[in-house]
């Protein structure tokens, strides 16, 4: 497998960010496992889904920080799950988080968000863990458009767990309005869900148009990840990705 470009800045702004969509299951599993994943990975940003969200979750996430050499950004219980860690590289310009509509019987959703600016670039943060039921999960898709549509920025990532293969209706409507990473640039692995028994990818990272994609999958083979610690750490792999973000 070739080695994923590492993060770096060109003389003219633009950067080379690693970008790391990851669902930690509420941190319940080997959190040593899942901090040394992240750690390996050497990330920009982490999309966590299932933050933890009860009690002491601020204390838990932000041990999961320090212990991969990041920071917590945003998200958590405020945004029902979702969450962003970041390295020094990024400088916070704003944050949101963002609930959604509530369905009655159905699992709370919402966003986490944020503007950075890492060198010369400026970009739109977004992590979500959409809905398991399908008619709810489109419309979250929808919204999530339109978040990314209103952040005031040209370039935007977005990733997390769909709860949906790239088939699906949700998913579609994703990939045809932002990049698909891994279907742009295959790195790695593919499959995300479940780690015993790999068999669907239903976590993803999207970009808009304008950011170039050097490479995105399972960091299955990455220097410092193992198999041991991706199937202890949670019941998904995590998807890495590396973009070239232009400067503004």
């Amino acid at each position: 497998m070739e080695p994923l470009p590492n993060s770096g800045t060109d003389a003219d702004g633009s950067a080379t960010l690693r970008v790391l969509s990851y669902n930690i299951r509420s941190m319940r599993d080997d959190t040593h496992a899942l901090a040394r994943v992240i750690r390996a990975c050497e990330p920009d940003l982490v999309l966590v889904q299932e933050a933890p969200r009860f009690f002491r979750w601020r204390k838990k996430l932000a041990r999961l920080a320090r212990a991969a050499d990041l920071l917590v950004l945003t998200g958590g219980a405020p945004a029902a799950g979702p969450a962003i860690l970041c390295s020094l590289r990024a400088s916070v310009e704003h944050t949101e988080d963002v609930l959604l509509p509530l369905t009655p019987g159905l699992h709370r959703r919402g966003f986490a968000t944020a503007v950075v600016r890492v060198a010369g670039t400026r970009l739109g943060v977004l992590s979500c863990h959409l809905s398991l039921r399908k008619d709810e999960r489109y419309e979250q898709g929808g919204m999530l458009l339109d978040r990314l549509a209103g952040m005031g920025v040209e370039h935007a990532i977005a990733g997390g767990d769909l709860n949906e293969r790239p088939d699906g209706p949700t998913f579609r409507r994703l990939a045809g309005a932002l990049t698909d990473c891994r279907a742009a640039a295959p790195w790695g692995g593919e499959h995300t869900w479940t780690p015993a028994d790999p068999y669907q990818r239903i976590d993803a990272i999207f970009a808009t148009q304008g950011i170039e994609v050097l490479g995105c999958g399972v960091p299955v083979g990455h220097p410092g990840v193992t198999e041991a610690d991706l199937r202890a750490a949670t019941d998904h792999f995590p998807v890495l990705a590396a973009l070239k973000v232009p400067a503004v």
